[in-house]
């Protein structure tokens, strides 16, 4: 039940996220004098619709997968009043990217509002104002399972937070591992956290001298500001960008050199070369690896856990758009600029076969990594 509520509000977040990106493109549209023919949630077939006051129709799509912005004369070279086409290079510019400024926004609104209660820190040297930060020790938590050993079999789940173990408060994840140590070969009672109410449990420790408990601890630390919180959220949205950037980056460098030494004759350079591409796999996750796993674990940890992962998959989805592939805001912006460097005439037939192939290589990669999503979780 977990896992289907944790996919039901992650699908949710998702279609909130792309809705609130071409709201962008219409408003920017709208501002920019371009008409703005269709604004559907979901994608066709349409369950439902209406003309408005503007002309502008609304429509409800039976698709749960996002939304769109349907605008007149989507093309550069179109010409008529009130087409795309028909703006400045500018307008232009300023249309394609309003869907990728709206995302990183919301980021920073998010984080600027955990800022305030609790931002979890997770980069090395993430962002802080030093005269106006907290820092909180979360409890020690619980963040995998070892199957077979004491912590599983005695129903603890990831997410689960230690309060007390053998009676002892547990400050640390080292001071847990240390009593844990203590006492192996012993049955201890444990009084946990899970989602905000305590529970207790008797387990039976292994009587080893390696693992005697079965579990991976993790202790989130919170960075709570006051006035600073709007600087801290905007300049942390910012850390944020440049990391999933330079991710982006490690992954295409890691594919383009693992299959690249694929081809090299050495057996010591293609082993090394296929575990490049395995860690390139398993650090990609499509939509059913963000809504099977990623989202119902943020669940378990609670609130603070889940806006603060829609924070991170807004920046992803503004960094994704404002990549140079068709298809995309940043794609349509590049193809644009190329152009007109070229000096040559971006007709509609260029546009659609230039669109249509970055459509093409998108959809094959979603599918690669649906199946491998798939294969993760099963």
């Amino acid at each position: 039940m977990e896992l289907v509520f944790g996919v039901i509000l992650g699908l949710l977040i998702l279609v909130l996220l792309v809705i609130a990106h071409e709201f962008g493109h219409a408003v920017a549209s709208l501002r920019n004098g371009v008409v703005v023919e269709e604004f559907g949630i979901g994608f066709p077939p349409k369950a439902w619709s209406k003309k408005l006051k503007n002309g502008m129709i609304l429509s409800l799509n039976w698709l749960p997968l996002g939304g769109f912005v349907k605008l007149q004369g989507e093309h550069d070279a179109a010409d008529k009043k009130g087409d795309y086409g028909s703006t400045t290079f500018w307008q232009k510019t300023r249309i394609l990217l309003s869907g990728v400024a709206v995302n990183w926004v919301i980021a920073a609104i998010l984080l600027t509002g955990l800022a305030f209660v609790g931002l979890p820190k997770v980069l090395p040297n993430q962002f802080t104002i030093p005269g106006d930060t907290t820092s909180i020790s979360q409890p020690v938590e619980i963040t995998n399972l070892l199957k077979g050993y004491p912590a599983e079999a005695a129903g603890l789940k990831v997410g689960d937070k230690i309060i007390r173990f053998a009676g002892q408060e547990v400050p640390t994840a080292e001071r847990l591992i240390e009593l844990s140590k203590q006492d192996k070969g012993k049955v201890v009672e444990i009084v946990y956290s899970r989602q905000g109410v305590e529970h207790s449990v008797k387990v039976s420790l292994k009587n080893t001298n390696s693992t005697v408990f079965g579990a991976g601890l993790g202790q989130r630390e919170l960075i709570k500001s006051t006035w600073s919180a709007p600087i801290v959220g905007v300049v942390t949205t910012g850390q944020f960008t440049v990391v999933t950037i330079q991710g982006i980056g490690d992954l295409i460098g890691n594919l383009v050199g693992g299959l690249v030494s694929q081809l090299n004759p050495n057996q010591t350079v293609r082993n090394q070369a296929s575990a490049e591409l395995k860690s390139v796999g398993d650090s990609v996750a499509g939509p059913i690896g963000i809504l099977g796993t990623v989202f119902p674990a943020a669940q378990q940890a609670g609130l603070t856990q889940i806006i603060f992962l829609t924070a991170i998959i807004s920046v992803s989805l503004a960094v994704m758009n404002i990549l140079p592939i068709p298809a995309l805001d940043g794609g349509r912006w590049f193809t644009m600029v190329v152009y007109r460097l070229l000096k040559k005439k971006l007709t509609k037939e260029r546009e659609e076969r230039i669109q249509q192939i970055g459509f093409t290589i998108i959809m094959g990669l979603v599918v690669l990594v649906t199946f491998a999503d798939v294969a993760k979780l099963f």
